[in-house]
């Protein structure tokens, strides 16, 4: 592992493989200054699903397509791999020749309890901090983020298993990161999708989250990172870049300091925060004082929560308008265009229903295009224009010539068939009923 590589540690919310982390990751690697990095996927956070093959392809197929960066499989899946074979030890040697070797890691999905399970005891995390301490750049997003701190969320066994509330020991790496004291990182911090209950803090809520709190030493905080944002650590440097949709909480006992997406510190002045000097984070970059922490959920627009239902909204309503100003070209054109979001949205590994939200829309929209063809989706005055201003000249001309009862006769007529005359200074003007 060359040290001339920068060392970098990435840490996104949620949409690790979505549209909205193309830039983000394609920035990580244009700053290894290396345009074909070695790239591995660790695997292991899913390694136990059935499906886990699949992910593995779909991560390969979007930062190749996406990213342009050809990323290969750890293949360290942990005992409950479906694939038997990937639990040899001449598969997990040749795992971790291919991590020490990488100029970028990424992991994402899963289980971070399973996840912690496989690698403890391991050399995945000496490999992980050597990496830190000499160069390369570590992505860890969603259930991976939750491995990088002293103590870990055990979310499904708290959230859908029931289990009382209680800390996993985590990898530690943002110690070996610089960051001082017992940091837990947690990410989907703005989650919003319990609706009528609260899921913000990855899913565990402010109740749960203020009793986790309280079972912590004193030195500990937490270090929350919205949905579709990503913070970006520079060690060489000491920088700290916040960017995506949201932003980045620190958080300590229940007090929060909120540091918007653009935001550029030095990792002192966040450190600054985490002891609760809020003087100096404030001293080094402008950020946002937070009263709560849902603070920064509460300023946003609730499409903002999903950018893929925020885009299903606005082409739905670019559909809308089309189809109420009888353009059919432009409400083919936002069916076409919603299609290819979906598209784009399909490599995105975060399991929820989305996805079906949006092609439930995709196909009403479809039915609607056809039900305004079957009626019709020029204006009728277009159609008409022709025969009923030849039918206003006949008339006309029979009143010229003193026809009166033919020329009413024919104003009868359109009459029946809803169209409406006005004789004005100007000349008769015409109207459809609708």
């Amino acid at each position: 592992m060359s040290s001339r590589l920068p060392r970098i540690l990435a840490i996104m919310g949620s949409g690790e493989t979505a549209p909205t982390m193309v830039t983000p990751h394609r920035e990580i690697v244009a700053r290894l200054g290396d345009p074909t990095p070695r790239a591995v996927l660790l695997d292991t956070p899913y390694g136990f699903q059935e499906n886990a093959s699949e992910i593995t392809q779909r991560a390969i197929e979007y930062f190749s397509h996406r990213v342009q960066l050809t990323i290969e499989p750890a293949g360290f899946l942990g005992p409950l791999a479906p694939d038997q074979t990937e639990r040899t030890p001449i598969a997990e040697a040749r795992a971790l020749s291919r991590l020490r070797t990488a100029g970028f890691v990424f992991a994402g999905p899963g289980s971070p309890s399973y996840a912690l399970s496989v690698w403890k005891g391991s050399p995945v995390p000496e490999a992980l901090s050597a990496k830190l301490a000499e160069g390369g750049a570590v992505v860890f997003s969603s259930a991976a983020a939750l491995t990088l701190g002293r103590f870990s969320v055990p979310v499904y066994e708290i959230y859908k298993v029931g289990q009382p509330v209680h800390w996993l020991d985590g990898l530690d790496l943002m110690k070996a990161a610089g960051f001082e004291g017992s940091c837990v990182v947690i990410p989907h911090y703005d989650n919003a999708e319990g609706g009528t209950h609260d899921t913000h803090f990855c899913y565990l809520g402010e109740r749960r989250l203020s009793a986790m709190e309280a079972m912590l030493p004193d030195d500990a905080w937490v270090l929350g990172i919205d949905e579709h944002t990503v913070l970006v650590v520079d060690l060489e440097a000491r920088t700290v870049v916040v960017s995506g949709r949201g932003g980045l909480t620190v958080r300590r006992r229940g007090a929060s300091q909120v540091f918007a997406a653009g935001q550029r510190l030095e990792l002192d002045a966040l450190l600054a925060a985490a002891r609760g000097d809020a003087t100096r984070a404030r001293a080094s970059e402008p950020a946002r004082a937070a009263a709560g922490a849902g603070a920064a959920e509460a300023e946003k627009a609730p499409g903002q929560r999903s950018p893929l239902l925020a885009e299903v909204a606005r082409l739905e309503q670019a559909f809308e308008s089309a189809i109420a100003g009888r353009k059919a070209s432009e409400a083919a054109e936002a069916i076409l265009t919603l299609d290819r979001a979906i598209a784009e949205w399909s490599a995105d590994t975060l399991q929820t229903d989305e996805p079906d939200r949006a092609r439930a829309i995709l196909y009403s929209l479809v039915q609607r295009l056809g039900e305004a063809a079957a009626g019709g989706l020029r204006d009728p005055r277009e159609l008409l224009a022709p025969l009923v201003e030849n039918l206003i000249t006949l008339r006309g001309e029979l009143r010229a010539a003193r026809a009166f009862e033919l020329a009413d006769r024919v104003r009868d007529r359109l009459i029946a068939a809803r169209i409406e005359l006005r004789d004005t200074p100007g000349g008769t003007v015409w109207e459809l009923r609708e």
